[in-house]
């Protein structure tokens, strides 16, 4: 062994051996089978954080003491494991990985991959030489650890199945929990044991781009669930490299939350739709843009006389259903200035050319995803007709007060109008003449028998009776004289003093 130890060092084979691998970009280490380290390339140092061979070690022992070993699971290499220790003793090996780290240093710095190799002379079967061939792959797997942090991370549903036997070879923690399973369990099932594509829309364009390792395209799929049942997934497959294995990556994105919202929104608009139809007010849908409807109910072909085959895609406009072009673009101007309506009173003209009093009320709402306004008609025509066959009666009666009581009439008036309001018109905001001409309209004279009582023309009468009405805020004759009797005034004392 020492002939060849000396034969080595002393011959030209060790200079060229140093010249041929110095240029490598793998780590090359020479060792004497007496455990002597006797050359390392450049590389070797680098991937050592060193420049000179004697800060890696004199032997493989100074070597253990400088750098400490761990496995990948973070067990620390036995003295006697040791790459260098292991090439040394004849061992030959592949592909073994270590964390390497410095003497002294908590965290490791470096993630080697080494392989051994042992030249012998060609005469002596002892070897010669033995090496140590090593690659830095810490890039490699520090990206890998990244992956698989983020990859655990990920609160996205996902599963890494390996191509060459479809089995599951990782499993987040969002698909754990989506699922119900144990990691475990998914671990040693394959792609169609826990079926990822079940149902899938397009089930057979999956299957063909696995079998080839590209893309799966995203599409709708159930997912068997742990204490049985499925849900409803979006699946998409990515073909990515694992511990240079081919493999492809689901991912999952859970649309059971968003299948039981559209559930709810359509019992929530089937429930609509009924109330809709059986409503006994008139209503029609019309869209928020431009009026054109696309409903209508029982109540409005009632009310109108207007099927929906007539009326649904125009705008109640261009069916004339407005009794007044005013009307109508006093009404879609509120509309369009984001003013909703709120019994709004409006004439309406029936298919047959009636006419009906309307209060108008409207509602903007969502329907199936459509910005839509929601029209309510009142019909009023009766209230109004009664009202103003009360008026009218009243008016009548107000004529000649002579056999009316006096308690029948401050009833009719307070029917007629609100009980003074001390902040309204008061008798003091009446001038003498205007009091005098509010005395004459409370015994019923009409516009030509005052002028006859005061000695004044028609147009002089008609003036004061206009400004009467301003000051105390009503418009018609019976309505000034319930005003005033309400406030205790009949003008009679107020005339007997005139005429006296």
């Amino acid at each position: 062994m020492a002939s060849s130890l000396t034969s080595l060092r002393e011959t030209a084979d060790l200079r060229h051996l140093r010249q041929i691998i110095a240029g490598l970009d793998e780590g090359v280490i020479l060792i004497d089978p007496d455990q002597t380290l006797l050359w390392a390339n450049d590389a070797a140092l680098k991937m050592h954080g060193v420049s000179a061979l004697e800060e890696l070690g004199h032997d493989v022992d100074d070597y253990r003491r400088r750098f400490q070993l761990r496995y990948r699971n973070n067990r620390r290499v036995a003295a006697d494991d040791y790459p260098i220790e292991r090439v040394v003793a004849g061992d030959s090996f592949s592909e073994v990985v270590v964390e390497v780290t410095v003497a002294g240093e908590e965290e490791p710095r470096w993630v080697h991959q080494v392989r051994s190799l042992v030249l012998n002379d060609r005469d002596e079967d002892a070897p010669t030489c033995v090496v140590l061939v090593i690659q830095d792959v810490t890039a490699q797997y520090e990206a890998e650890d990244r992956f698989e942090q983020s990859f655990n991370a990920n609160p996205a549903p996902a599963v890494i199945c390996r191509l060459s036997d479809l089995r599951f070879v990782k499993v987040n923690d969002g698909f754990l929990e989506m699922t119900g399973f144990a990691r475990d369990h998914v671990l040693s099932r394959t792609v169609y044991d826990i079926d990822v594509l079940r149902d899938a829309d397009r089930r057979d364009l999956a299957k063909a781009r696995l079998a080839e390792g590209t893309t799966i395209p995203q599409m709708e799929a159930r997912l068997d669930l742990a204490e049985g049942g499925n849900k409803l997934v979006i699946v998409a497959g990515q073909p990515i490299e694992l511990n240079d294995q081919p493999c492809m990556l689901f991912t999952f994105a859970d649309l059971e939350p968003r299948r039981q919202a559209e559930e709810a929104l359509r019992h929530s608009e089937e429930r609509f739709t009924r109330t809709f139809q059986m409503a006994p007010v008139a209503m029609a849908i019309g869209a928020r843009d431009g009026h054109l409807l696309c409903e209508i109910n029982a109540s409005f072909t009632q009310l109108t006389g207007y099927a929906a085959s007539a009326i649904i895609g125009r705008s109640l406009s261009e069916v004339g259903l407005w009794a007044g072009k005013d009307t109508g673009r006093e009404i879609e101007r509120a509309i369009e200035e984001g003013n909703g309506l709120r019994g709004h009173e409006a004439g309406i003209a029936t298919r047959e050319g009636g006419h009906i009093d309307c209060l108008v009320s409207t509602e903007a709402f969502t329907l199936n995803g459509d910005e839509c306004l929601l029209w309510a008609f009142q019909d009023i025509t009766q209230r109004k007709a009664t009202e103003l066959e009360l008026v009218e009666a009243i008016e009548a009666v107000m004529k000649d007060t002579s056999w009316f009581s006096r308690s029948i009439m401050d009833k009719l008036a307070r029917l007629r109008a609100p009980m003074p309001d001390e902040r309204g018109a008061s008798l003091d905001d009446l001038t003498p003449r205007e009091r005098e001409v509010l005395a004459l309209i409370c015994r019923g004279l009409d516009d030509k028998s005052i002028a006859r009582a005061l000695g004044v023309s028609g147009n002089t009468v008609r003036n004061h009776v206009a400004r009467i009405y301003a000051k105390i805020g009503v418009n018609r004759r019976t309505a000034a004289a319930a005003w005033a009797r309400a406030r205790g005034f009949d003008g009679e004392r107020l005339l007997a003093e005139a005429n006296a």
